[in-house]
């Protein structure tokens, strides 16, 4: 995908953050189009085809979170970084509950902005070298496609579900902590108060293992989680 191909959807109230952020986006030649509340962005959501999402979490109309779930009920691929002021560990987490791929505190330096975006639509949409595949039994997942398959069967996954597949794939047979699942897949430190990780882990064992005998996905009882090749 060339970057002057790229459109992003860019949802912020406060109407000066939200030029100089149009203004910086197209000097770097995004299309971008700017909604100024929620409901306005869910609306352009609705009407058009975007490639990335930039929203404000504090937004009149519907805030970003609720947004966000309103995305991702329309795409689960598409990529979402959410600018807010809010900087707590438990604003993140609500924040990628809600499906973002990103969470960026303002104030932010804009080069930190575009390297975020750039990293995401590689990861997303750039065409790597065919037969980057990780596979564990049964289970193949495809780097390039995002596709996920059980025994042929396909599975739907959300973005950060992906990443968490992935991680523990990347790890398979080894236990690991909840701490090293949220530096690796959620960038933060891990808060013994959220249920994020746990939550996470059983929509994956949803989609994974109910419908199988074989299970791969496995709780080591005060230690972390483990996915297994053979179990």
């Amino acid at each position: 995908m060339n970057m002057d191909e790229v459109k992003i959807l860019l949802v912020e109230d406060e109407k000066k953050i939200a030029e100089a952020l149009r203004k910086g986006l197209m000097e770097q030649q995004y299309h971008v189009e700017v909604a100024y509340d929620g409901l306005i962005g869910k609306k352009m959501v609705e009407s058009y085809k975007f490639d990335l999402v930039i929203l404000d979490i504090n937004l009149p109309g519907m805030n970003g979170y609720e947004l966000c779930k309103e995305i991702r009920k329309r795409d689960e691929r598409i990529p979402v970084v959410m600018l807010t002021a809010l900087s707590a560990t438990d604003d993140k987490i609500e924040g990628f509950d809600a499906g973002a791929d990103d969470y960026i505190v303002k104030p932010f330096d804009f080069k930190e902005l575009l390297v975020r975006i750039r990293a995401l639509l590689k990861r997303i949409y750039q065409n790597v070298p065919s037969g980057n595949m990780l596979k564990v039994a049964d289970l193949v997942m495809n780097l390039d496609s995002k596709e996920v398959t059980r025994a042929d069967r396909p599975i739907s996954l959300t973005a950060k579900e992906f990443q968490l597949l992935e991680y523990l794939v990347r790890n398979k047979n080894r236990v690991v902590s909840r701490a090293d699942i949220a530096l690796n897949v959620w960038d933060i430190d891990f808060d013994t108060k959220t249920n994020v990780i746990d939550v996470y882990v059983n929509f994956l064992r949803k989609k994974l293992d109910r419908d199988f005998d074989s299970k791969l996905i496995h709780t080591q009882v005060g230690m972390g989680y483990i996915l297994k090749e053979n179990s």
